[in-house]
């Protein structure tokens, strides 16, 4: 009857983690603002319930050029790294994001994506899911230009988010590399142009334009920064530059250098240390009236 009990005792251990596994759901509603049906991945933590009183922490997710919202999940294991670090404890039970953005970086300048997420992304989150609305308990991150996004995010709206994590991020100072998306993409063009990559329109966007009022604002932005030693597109020199510029300033980060390429076994190996980090300083779930 050994192999009984084995199969039993297997089962068990299998169904108690089936019981801590968060889910995975598709979402989508019409943009206003960008003028067609915009969807989105959302991971919800174990025993969330949609007519409980708890409210959570929320994660906005980021993705790459040209990648969508599937990618943190099935390239990612996002969920499986959420569950395991909300089962151990290491971050609270929370609320992950994952938008399409296609190529457009971020900002509004393709297709007004950094106003659409703002004005309208993230009241639709705080409308159907229960998140909690405030800064101490709303982080975000992303990978490559979707880190290039989640920085912009929070050096111009510091007051909207506790931290931010930057997997390696494509934040190339004062120029893209020739072999970059971003002067593939048709973002950072001239208005009217050829469609060029303007590197007159890529500094008024990049992180630097952003930097002095940033600092004015005198808020505390922890920051997590990563790079592959072997990235393609030299990111970990601005990796390095970036982590300099915010410790000079007594601005809160942390970086990683780790082995490889600019590719999913640097994303993925370094998606946990990432978000312990992010989620040091935010709010637990808290009980709330259901509105």
């Amino acid at each position: 009857m050994l192999w009984l009990r084995t199969w039993l005792l297997a089962l068990l251990a299998s169904a108690a983690a089936w019981a801590q596994a968060g889910t995975l759901e598709g979402a989508e509603f019409k943009s206003a603002l960008l003028g067609r049906t915009w969807a989105f991945n959302v991971y919800l933590p174990t025993g969330y319930d949609p007519n409980g009183l708890l409210r959570y922490p929320v994660l906005y997710l980021l993705h790459g050029n040209g990648a969508d919202r599937n990618e943190w999940s099935t390239r990612g294991r996002i969920r499986r790294t959420a569950d395991a670090l909300i089962e151990s404890g290491e971050i609270p039970p929370a609320i992950i994001v994952m938008p399409d953005a296609g190529t457009s970086w971020y900002v509004d300048l393709k297709e007004p994506m950094e106003s659409a997420f703002f004005l309208e992304l993230i009241p639709v989150i705080e409308k159907n899911y229960r998140v909690l609305n405030t800064r101490d308990a709303r982080v975000v991150g992303g990978l490559s230009m979707g880190a290039y996004g989640a920085l912009r995010f929070v050096l111009k709206y510091p007051e909207k988010f506790q931290a931010a994590a930057l997997l390696s991020p494509a934040v190339y100072t004062p120029e893209p590399p020739e072999n970059s998306s971003a002067r593939t993409a048709r973002v950072f063009t001239l208005q009217g142009g050829d469609g060029s990559f303007s590197p007159e329109v890529w500094k008024s966007y990049n992180y630097p334009s952003l930097w002095d009022a940033f600092l004015r604002k005198g808020i505390k932005v922890p920051m997590y920064i990563n790079s592959g030693d072997d990235d393609e597109f030299f990111i970990e020199a601005h990796a390095v530059a970036l982590y300099e510029l915010l410790r000079r300033n007594r601005q809160p980060a942390e970086l990683r250098i780790v082995n490889g390429r600019h590719e999913w076994a640097v994303w993925e190996s370094t998606a946990a240390d990432a978000l312990r980090y992010v989620f040091q300083g935010v709010r637990r779930p808290q009980a709330s009236p259901t509105p």
